[in-house]
């Protein structure tokens, strides 16, 4: 089930950004994320208060979180897009998050199958997010699921430096 997040969520999406905070320190994952910077309790706390984020929950336990809105990031101005649309038909998945607790259970792939379904009940038919190049295994899902990645922009980012940003885009 995919719900709007509540402010009661904010310890549970914390605990999924240290788990995977913990993979990476692990060399388990790879995302470029680091500890106490990004993402964080606050990172979860300030979209819930933004009203754009949303979990999976599964039998009463989040699975999965991320932010949905049309905020383009500065440094997607910097990526060379295959499409140029009006930014009100653009909708940004924004650090999608899945519990390594439930890796390979198909989260992920339902979490972008219900961003696309949310962008199309907005009206919106150009999809963008955003992954760090080394993060492989969230390049390849995107891929399977039919995004192309459009560019990679080299930047710092929410506190991050050097930063090689993969800019995805899908039209449907």
């Amino acid at each position: 089930m995919f719900r709007s997040a509540q402010s009661q969520d904010i310890a549970a999406i914390a605990a999924i950004y240290d788990e995977i905070h913990t993979e990476n320190e692990a060399g388990r994952m790879t995302t470029s994320w680091t500890r106490g910077v990004y993402p964080t309790r606050e990172t979860a706390a300030a979209s819930i208060q933004q009203g754009d984020m949303w979990v999976s929950e599964v039998e009463g336990q989040i699975v999965a979180a991320a932010r949905i809105n049309q905020e383009q990031l500065p440094e997607y101005a910097q990526a060379a897009w295959h499409w140029d649309p009006p930014a009100d038909q653009v909708m940004v998945l924004h650090t999608l998050v899945v519990s390594p607790k439930y890796k390979g259970k198909g989260y992920g792939t339902a979490f972008v199958a219900f961003y696309e379904q949310y962008a199309v009940q907005q009206n919106c038919r150009y999809l963008r997010m955003d992954t760090s190049a080394q993060n492989l295994a969230a390049r390849a899902l995107y891929k399977w699921l039919g995004y192309t990645e459009a560019d990679i922009v080299s930047c710092s980012f929410n506190g991050i430096a050097e930063i090689q940003l993969v800019c995805l885009e899908k039209k449907l």
